[in-house]
């Protein structure tokens, strides 16, 4: 191989290196855009594979590449198979943008499963004129079928677009196979068709992105929305009291989220704690977790009673909840009698600190919302000055490491006696950062509730 032989060869083929090293930046630049984005697009990845493939094969075409593989035994072999792939990412493409029908769609998947074999046939033995013939008919008969049926009932703008990109690649590719039959030394125009049908399919993967981006921001708009709408069904504190003092902190795993607390009474003699969690999370959760509150709120008459507070929570939600259910936890502190009353539906213990030592006040009946039969039943217990009461979702003590070990109740009731001597608010931002530390991901809501009994006032 000649400096001459180099040199010659690199101004015949200059044209299409070129057009072929553009087609193969605007494939970069599509898969570029998919990276950045938060979730890849299918339509970006197949447009850039497309682009791709298409681009090297004009390299690898090139008279240039193929005097310095000359003798290079298995380069031929790949080049003859790149022709077999490059329609497969444009179905994918096609499919991913909902431009085919169901029979398109089985007729796609048979002619991938053609190509991918022919292909798999040329590296293991190398070109064969029986294979590009099958090629062709494969080919063919698909962009027959593409450019005839078109969706019926409806004007689709994607589908007219690809469809008239397709129909100039169609009138190039032919010219092309006879120019190669009756004017050999014509320059190959086929690459100026590619380029069409790509920009077609570019305009379709840049529209369809684009509708996906705004409605995603309708979505996160709306999101947002509805997140300050649940927000403002949790009260904001405690009212000041002469006895109590509680701190509540929720952190969602989404935007919206099932988790609920409220405070039924809170006044100098009296707190009435409650806290929910609704089964799954999102949208359908936090709609349900709305139904809670308003469900605890007409019970407020029976504050001073958990077990028939939680047994009318019941009656209200059953049926309501579209197969989703509710665990729930209620306290009821009394400064004037002395006394703490209990009762939960399916939710994880509470705890209480006093004199250094961690209690579970454990009286569990079954889940809210799902069963019509379910009883409850208190747990009464006296009041001691300097008594600390934690309520929190199982999102705490089951948020899990990288190994997949949970934070466990042990660690809870150890966090809850190593804060101690914090206020409140600053123990219940202490143990949700811990918590957030410990775990590898935030995979459920998160939400505590801390009251201490000061006994200021005995009535």
């Amino acid at each position: 191989m000649s400096a001459d032989q180099v040199l010659q060869a690199f101004y015949s083929d200059a044209p299409s290196l070129f057009l072929g090293a553009a087609i193969v930046a605007v494939g970069l630049v599509a898969a570029s855009f998919s990276a950045i984005r938060r979730k890849p697009d299918a339509l970006l990845i197949y447009f850039a594979l497309f682009a791709f493939i298409y681009g090297a094969r004009m390299w690898m075409k090139s008279s240039l590449i193929g005097l310095t593989m000359q003798d290079s035994f298995f380069y031929p072999r790949l080049r003859a198979a790149t022709d077999f792939l490059i329609p497969i990412p444009a179905f994918l493409f096609l499919n991913a943008a909902g431009l085919l029908h169901r029979q398109a769609k089985f007729g796609g998947y048979v002619l991938g499963v053609g190509l991918c074999l022919l292909a798999v046939a040329t590296l293991a033995v190398g070109p064969r004129n029986l294979f590009y013939q099958i090629n062709s008919v494969l080919i063919i008969t698909a962009l027959l079928a593409l450019v005839v049926r078109a969706p019926r009932g409806s004007a689709n703008l994607d589908f007219a677009v690809v469809r008239r990109g397709l129909l100039i690649f169609v009138a190039f590719a032919i010219w092309e196979n006879v120019r190669g039959i009756v004017l050999p030394r014509w320059p190959n125009v086929e690459p100026i068709g590619f380029v069409v049908f790509l920009a077609a399919l570019g305009y379709v993967a840049a529209r369809q992105t684009l509708q996906r981006n705004e409605l995603l921001n309708e979505i996160q708009n709306e999101l947002e929305v509805a997140r300050r709408i649940q927000l403002s069904i949790l009260p904001d504190r405690f009212p000041s009291s002469a006895n109590f003092h509680v701190a509540a902190r929720y952190v969602p795993m989404t935007a919206v989220a099932g988790d609920f607390y409220d405070f039924i009474v809170a006044d100098d003699h009296h707190a009435g704690l409650l806290i929910a969690d609704v089964s799954g999370h999102g949208v359908p959760a936090a709609l349900i977790a709305s139904m809670v509150k308003i469900a605890a709120t007409a019970q407020r008459p029976q504050a001073g009673d958990p077990a028939r507070l939680l047994a009318e929570m019941n009656s209200v939600l059953r049926g309501n909840t579209q197969e989703q259910f509710v665990t729930a936890a209620y306290v009821h502190l009394d400064s004037q009698s002395r006394t703490l009353r209990y009762s939960a539906a399916g939710h994880p213990p509470m705890l209480l600190l006093r004199n250094g030592e961690v209690l579970e006040i454990v009286e569990n009946g079954l889940i809210l919302a799902a069963f019509d039969f379910a009883t409850y039943t208190n747990a009464d217990h006296r009041l001691e000055p300097g008594d600390r009461f934690l309520l929190y979702t199982d999102g705490v003590i089951e948020a899990a490491n990288t190994h997949g070990v949970f934070f466990g109740g042990d660690a809870l009731s150890a966090l809850l006696r190593q804060t101690a001597e914090l206020t409140p608010s600053a123990a219940s931002d202490q143990i949700l950062s811990s918590v957030r530390q410990w775990s590898a991901s935030q995979d459920d809501d998160l939400t505590v509730l801390i009251c201490d009994y000061m006994s200021r006032n005995v009535g």
